[in-house]
């Protein structure tokens, strides 16, 4: 009997990564990854303006170049042997659609124009339209926020949409209909990117646009004509219907065999969230909280919709049934940034270095300096005197989003250096890493044991010592530092019948874990008084500005 190989995708928010997986026992027998080069250049994003935007042919180059490096070295047996392809990607990341869909920017007439491009998760340009939304919900006689913890984002599907209409009018008479990054890649894939007939991910649907069975669908029209005229007769031309990961968004389009080499007969499976699949890759199981850890993190939580589907969960991105685990209840909360606070410093002590001594002494430095800062806080006691900030740089995306918010640092004198300012830095999103995992414990939701993967889980051992130390919980480590790619891989060999169901090919590909922190009682106990000062300390930011 033959080995069956599948490829899992995984767009992250800098570049994309191909992993491509033996489905018996989960070797991998090759891994590429290509940095988006519009996005490395700084085109069409102003982060003074929380404008973050990528071009469609960044993703296009990236899904062929990732993957053909990953085949590079593979027999021509294998490449016909590969049974599927599973996508994953940032999001909420949409884009505006023509009738065929289309992006708009790969239409000459918009392809400068980032409004005709995807607005990646941590765009913050619609924070009014969010608000918007949460008035009118909170005041309909149903409240089509209430899957999503009560409060809708200014990072997602319906608050992007709507600034977009409103800003840009030639956008808005070409634009037929919307697609997120994770369906329409995958549906690129199969040939078929017709917004009215392609397969819409369950795990984006139901935790970005409002999507729930109790609306029979999406929110109605008459509450999204309330909202703005503008979206009048969209919700026609979007979806109702959406499916789970382990399900077969098509067969792979002959265009695209033949641009890879591999069999025709591939079965591409419906899309979903990096973090949602990461977890997956992780071996998430029961009222595990699998924390996604890079620029921002993503915190899942998955538990049986008989024990707590009844309750409603405030503050968090949603609680969608199959979003993670096909059966099974699947919640996501996360930091706006937890690396990109890091990179911040990083910039801030580097920037002028860049400007006074040139390119190359200012990337030496930068290659050293977080790794140095890290030794250096690690060596520091932790007291309760120590400076307290606030991991808001990027707003705060829970519990509670609020993207206008600010970060901010207490307690410095003439003494404070940078070593001092970093270590508060790290303790701040690891005090925003409790206030997420305080809140499902509050809301009825247990958390029996933690699972980090991402660049910053893997790279770090500073940083994860300190979270150890605030949440008091032991944390685990995935061995795989592809663990999303990984998960994308599993859906991708459910999806082509290789595996029966995701559990099986967990236990069948997973690549385990290499490490476990423990949190230290005495650094534990004083984190505790630290993380009260965290809290008031936000509340007072929250309040006053």
């Amino acid at each position: 009997m033959k080995n069956k190989y599948v490829i899992g995708v995984d767009y992250g928010t800098d570049s994309v990564r191909a992993l491509l997986v033996n489905t018996d026992n989960g070797d991998i027998l090759g891994n590429d990854v290509h940095y988006y080069q519009r996005w490395k250049e700084g085109k069409y994003c102003n982060p003074t303006t929380s404008q973050f935007r990528q071009h469609p042919l960044d993703y296009l180059e990236g899904l062929e170049n990732a993957i053909k490096g990953a085949l590079a070295n593979v027999s021509e047996d294998v490449r016909q042997n590969i049974t599927g392809i599973s996508v994953d990607t940032t999001g909420s990341t949409p884009v505006a659609v023509d009738e065929n869909g289309t992006p708009l920017a790969l239409l000459p007439e918009f392809s400068e124009n980032p409004n005709g491009m995807f607005i990646l998760w941590k765009d913050h340009t619609s924070n009014a339209e969010a608000k918007e939304i949460n008035d009118l919900a909170h005041h309909w006689d149903t409240d089509f926020t209430k899957y999503v913890g009560g409060i809708y984002s200014s990072e997602w599907f319906w608050a992007k949409i709507l600034r977009t209409l409103r800003v840009d009018e030639k956008i808005r008479e070409k634009a037929f209909s919307w697609v997120e990054h994770c369906d329409w890649i995958s549906a690129v894939l199969t040939g078929n990117t017709n917004p009215l007939t392609l397969k819409r991910s369950r795990c984006a649907a139901g935790h970005k646009a409002l999507w729930h069975e109790e609306f029979e669908g999406l929110p109605t029209e008459e509450f999204l004509t309330r909202l703005d005229p503008l979206l009048s007769g969209l919700r026609r031309r979007l979806f109702r219907e959406t499916y789970t990961s382990d399900e077969k968004m098509g067969i792979i389009s002959e265009e695209w065999a033949q641009k890879l080499g591999i069999s025709k007969e591939a079965v591409i499976g419906v899309g979903a969230f990096d973090c949602h699949m990461g977890a997956v890759g992780a071996e998430i199981e029961t009222y595990s909280l699998c924390k996604v850890i890079g620029t921002s993190t993503c915190d899942m939580l998955v538990a049986p919709i008989e024990e707590i589907g009844h309750l409603l969960i405030k503050g968090i991105c949603g609680q969608v049934d199959g979003s993670i685990l096909p059966g099974m209840l699947g919640m996501e909360a996360g930091q706006s940034a937890f690396g990109d606070v890091y990179a911040w410093f990083q910039k801030l002590i580097t920037g002028p270095i860049r400007e006074l001594l040139g390119e190359e002494d200012a990337n030496a430095l930068s290659e050293k300096l977080i790794p140095f800062l890290a030794e250096k806080a690690s060596a520091l006691p932790v007291t309760e005197n120590d400076i307290i900030a606030l991991d808001w740089l990027n707003g705060r995306r829970t519990p509670d989003a609020n993207h206008t918010l600010k970060g901010a640092v207490s307690g410095l004198n003439l003494g404070s250096d940078s070593v001092r300012i970093f270590k508060a830095l790290v303790e701040a999103t690891a005090f925003g890493s409790k206030s997420i995992a305080d809140r499902f414990v509050e809301e009825g939701v247990p958390i029996k044991q933690v699972i980090a993967i991402g660049g910053v889980a893997k790279k770090s051992p500073f940083v994860m010592q300190t979270l150890a130390d605030v949440l008091n919980m032991p944390i685990k480590v995935a061995s795989s530092d592809q663990a999303c790619a990984l998960g994308a891989a599993m859906f991708a060999a459910v999806a082509s019948g290789a595996h029966e169901n995701i559990s099986v090919a967990q236990s069948a590909m997973s690549s385990g874990f290499d490490a476990t922190y423990q949190p230290r009682a005495e650094q534990s106990a004083v984190y505790q008084k630290l993380y009260e000062k965290y809290l008031k300390l936000g509340g007072f930011i929250e309040n006053t500005f």
